[in-house]
């Protein structure tokens, strides 16, 4: 697909990080940028911020967790621009699960899945039907995570669990708009290669009241600052990537009509590589023990 200006691209999760970040690119490329995201005041910035660098932006309170909503905002977005080019499904949460997996509270993964999962299969629904009937190019990108869409960090587990079925979710939608001969493209997006400054770490600052913790958390929330510096502190080097350049991936991505977008890392490649072994030597996973698990 060939990203021209007037096009038009909808991201959620769009009022911070990396999707303020590729909505910015976007806006860059000539693009109409429809945001949606579930923090109004962020929101309402980076529509400002957007508009008073030129951009034609359109802003729209969303929780993607809710079918409807996502449902309302493909209609305005049809409304207001009469197209739809490109999707990003970019709005993740991280759950706050504490322990192990069997002392999770349940609505850790109740709002982890509405969000990172059903968010992703409600904008596919609102939106990849009437891109299909437009008959004009167009490209979806999920975005998932190397925790989970590679092989999972065991102490994010949700978070893992949710980003891997965003894998399987995107590897199925791209074979069905394949079956289709659909002019939409599909692809899966692994930001990084490294750490991202983003506000994934304080997700827990627009937790519904429908998913609130059934019990208190043991320990306080972490953000990523306080846990950079526990890195440091233990003599491990954190190096970050910048937003601008995962949006630069999904930009030449998109026009390459790339799947993977999954930048080129020894360290991924490497597990790539132990997870495909484990599999095919029907071995057990030990390439998850060098995490630490306390």
């Amino acid at each position: 697909m060939d990203l021209q200006a007037g096009q038009v691209a909808v991201v959620t999760g769009a009022a911070s990080g990396i999707g303020l970040a590729m909505a910015r690119r976007f806006a860059a490329e000539g693009l109409k940028v429809v945001l949606a995201d579930v923090e109004e005041t962020a929101l309402d910035k980076a529509a400002a911020d957007l508009r008073a660098e030129g951009a034609d932006v359109h802003a729209r309170l969303v929780d993607v967790g809710e079918r409807a909503q996502v449902m309302e905002l493909a209609e305005a977005a049809y409304d207001t621009y009469g197209a739809v080019h490109v999707l990003c499904n970019n709005a993740g949460v991280g759950s706050g699960a504490e322990g192990r997996m069997w002392e999770h509270d349940p609505n850790d993964w109740r709002w982890a899945f509405a969000v990172n999962v059903w968010g992703v299969f409600h904008g596919v629904q609102a939106f990849v039907p009437r891109m299909i009937k437009s008959g004009q190019p167009g490209h979806v990108v999920n975005t998932s995570s190397s925790d989970g869409g590679i092989a999972p960090l065991p102490t994010a587990s949700v978070y893992a669990v949710t980003k891997a079925a965003v894998v399987t979710l995107t590897e199925s939608l791209y074979a069905h708009l394949k079956a289709e001969h659909a002019r939409v493209g599909a692809s899966v997006l692994f930001p990084g290669p490294h750490m991202l400054r983003t506000g994934l770490w304080e997700s827990h600052r627009n937790r519904p009241a429908r998913y609130a913790k059934q019990r208190p958390r043991r320990t306080p929330y972490r953000s990523l600052d306080q846990w950079e510096a526990a890195m440091w502190a233990a003599g491990k080097e954190v190096r970050f990537t910048p937003v601008e350049e995962v949006a630069g991936l999904v930009v030449a991505g998109i026009r390459e009509d790339r799947f993977w977008l999954l930048p080129a890392s020894e360290h991924s490649d490497a597990q790539i590589r132990a997870r495909s072994r484990s599999m095919l030597d029907r071995a057990n996973p030990s390439y998850l023990e060098s995490f630490v698990l306390d």
